[in-house]
């Protein structure tokens, strides 16, 4: 079963798309390169790495600088501007390089983040050769992410008179503009994803849901 050409099926990028993780572990080599570079101390994305998946995670740098005894040589701000700007490393989840060829139509993202990162994830991505409409929310500055609105209303208006899609990871801000909009929603739940969390009510709650995209075609064709 496929989806029908009708549709604009529009995708979420971190933990949708690619492993957000992914990411942050290529900004981590760098501020690592980096950190070594300037204060001659090795093993700083290793520490990063190991800290990320713990109740550290908010504030990863501020404790690896602790522990490697930065905290009064290196600024948190100038090791995130590294992660921020860095050229990524990161490839698409097979699932998703497939049924991007595979389906070989153009789509829709919209992304939060600041814009000059998101952006070189796009890039190192190659998205440009399967998106014709790409938002990156970021661009309108600080108050646009979502759930507010602009973006999506931007997708509606560049296509009249189509079923609109949104497929997205995060129950807490992804899909309660989307269903108030009378689009279908749909939530991909990725092993090492980083946003396992559930929906805070009924109307931020995907209206369906899929671990792979090799199952989106069938979701979007259930009644």
């Amino acid at each position: 079963m496929r989806s029908s050409p009708a549709d604009r099926i529009v995708f979420d990028l971190d933990d949708t798309l690619y492993l957000e993780r992914d990411f942050a572990f290529s900004g981590f080599a760098a501020v690592g390169h980096w950190v070594e570079a300037r204060h001659g101390v090795p093993g700083f994305a290793a520490m990063c790495r190991a800290l990320f998946d713990s109740p550290h995670r908010p504030a990863i740098f501020d404790e690896a600088l602790r522990r490697t005894g930065l905290t009064d040589r290196q600024t948190v701000g100038e090791l995130v501007g590294i992660y921020r700007d860095h050229d990524p490393r990161i490839a698409l989840c097979p699932d998703a390089a497939r049924y991007l060829d595979r389906r070989g139509g153009m789509f829709g993202l919209i992304t939060d983040g600041p814009d000059r990162m998101q952006r070189n994830k796009i890039a190192a991505l190659g998205l440009s050769r399967h998106f014709d409409q790409i938002i990156p929310t970021g661009q309108w500055g600080a108050g646009f992410g979502k759930p507010h609105p602009r973006a999506f209303q931007e997708i509606e208006a560049a296509a009249p008179d189509r079923r609109c899609v949104y497929v997205a990871d995060n129950p807490r801000k992804d899909f309660v503009t989307p269903n108030r909009m009378g689009w279908i929603t749909v939530q991909i739940c990725r092993p090492g994803r980083v946003h396992l969390v559930s929906p805070p009510d009924r109307a931020h709650a995907a209206q369906r849901v899929i671990e792979t995209f090799d199952q989106l075609d069938a979701a979007l064709s259930a009644d």
